[in-house]
């Protein structure tokens, strides 16, 4: 909305001052400091609002997880779905600053809200059954499914990013390793939306976990976003340019605010929890901003936290099925997973695993963006 502000300089030289809504730089700045402020705002009417909806979490009892429920017993009655918070805050911000002549804007916040929306039934079945168990897993997945056909059928089609995705990059490369993966495109869009929603989702397990990683991976995202819309620096780093793309850094800039807003009200001892509500809706706007900019292998190093965790997963769950197909009992290689757990499980704090989750989050997502000059 802002960002046609600029247009009431051809009016009057007096207004010469609102050229600066031109500039990405400018608005994704206040993109930030909106959605933060938007997120310390509502925070308290969201929780109060989640608390009389009794949308509860349910961390088990001494029949399942004894040990990780008696640490975590004190977060009953902490409510869950948080994450519409972040959706709020997101949106608002997006609509505001970026541009919104530009599809692939709208492409993404349609992804936020599919997810953010998959993510709250969830939650709410959770809360009302009392369980840890909400929508089964084929539910879910079908739902992530159908999103990742429709995100890589528009991004196909458009005529602005058609050609572009249906290359594949890679990190430390100068140039696309495949030319052109014809359809195949598609599906490689899908499976990355896909992990990296549940990457996250399996990452938010303790008090600002998840949305502090979030928030490294949402600013080094909005950097190659920005860098993307540069033809001269795409062209001196040897990276994909695409017009426009300078967008996606307001709506990272945005999803960085609207998470620092929110741990506000997350960190230890958590006020709200965002659930799958936030977990499914944040993980999927990461992935479809690193396949627009085409920088998908990029965002498995800058997002290596939650790759750690879902592949800790994999592992142990692979794992206990072949060991007890093999040896009649299952066996596992960490205490626990996600990994944080295995940590919790070991005598470490919670605060303890959190911090130093996000200084590795933290340099994941440098270490991703020093990609640019090592081509």
């Amino acid at each position: 909305m802002f960002y046609f502000l600029h247009h009431l300089t051809h009016f009057s030289d007096g207004l010469g001052v609102l050229n600066v809504f031109r500039y990405v730089n400018f608005r994704a700045m206040m993109a930030a400091v909106t959605a933060m402020l938007v997120s310390v705002w509502l925070g308290p009417r969201v929780i109060a609002w989640l608390r009389r909806r009794k949308a509860g979490e349910h961390v088990g009892d001494d029949a399942d997880l004894a040990t990780l429920a008696a640490l975590r017993k004190g977060k009953c009655d902490t409510p869950s779905s948080g994450g519409i918070l972040i959706v709020i805050a997101l949106v608002i911000s997006t609509l505001l600053w970026a541009n919104p002549s530009v599809r692939f804007i709208w492409l993404t916040l349609f992804c936020l809200l599919w997810l953010a929306a998959l993510g709250w039934l969830d939650d709410s079945m959770k809360a009302r059954k009392k369980t840890r168990q909400g929508l089964g897993g084929w539910q879910k997945l079908t739902g992530q499914v159908a999103l990742g056909l429709i995100v890589g059928a528009w991004l196909w089609m458009d005529p602005d990013t058609s050609q572009q995705v249906r290359e594949l990059w890679l990190p430390f490369w100068k140039k696309p390793v495949i030319a052109d993966i014809g359809l195949w495109a598609i599906v490689w869009i899908e499976l990355i939306i896909i992990a990296s929603s549940n990457a996250v989702n399996l990452t938010d397990g303790m008090d600002g976990l998840a949305i502090g990683c979030t928030i490294s991976a949402a600013a080094a995202l909005g950097v190659l976003a920005y860098v993307a819309d540069q033809p001269r620096l795409a062209a001196y780093l040897h990276i994909p340019q695409l017009k426009n793309a300078g967008e996606l850094t307001v709506l990272c800039s945005a999803l960085f605010g609207a998470g620092v807003g929110f741990l506000w009200f997350n960190c230890h001892p958590a006020q709200v929890f965002m659930g799958d509500t936030g977990s499914l809706a944040i993980g999927g706007v990461l992935g479809v901003v690193a396949v627009v900019i085409q920088q998908p292998f990029t965002l498995i190093i800058i997002g290596g936290i939650f790759v750690v965790e879902a592949v800790s997963v994999i592992i142990q769950v692979s794992y206990f099925k072949w060991t007890k197909s093999r040896c009649g009992e299952g066996r596992r290689v960490f205490l626990m997973t996600p990994l944080h757990h295995h940590f919790q499980l070991k005598g470490w704090s919670e605060t303890q695993v959190v911090v130093r989750f996000w200084i590795l989050a933290l340099l994941f997502a440098m270490v991703g963006l020093g990609t640019l000059k090592l081509r």
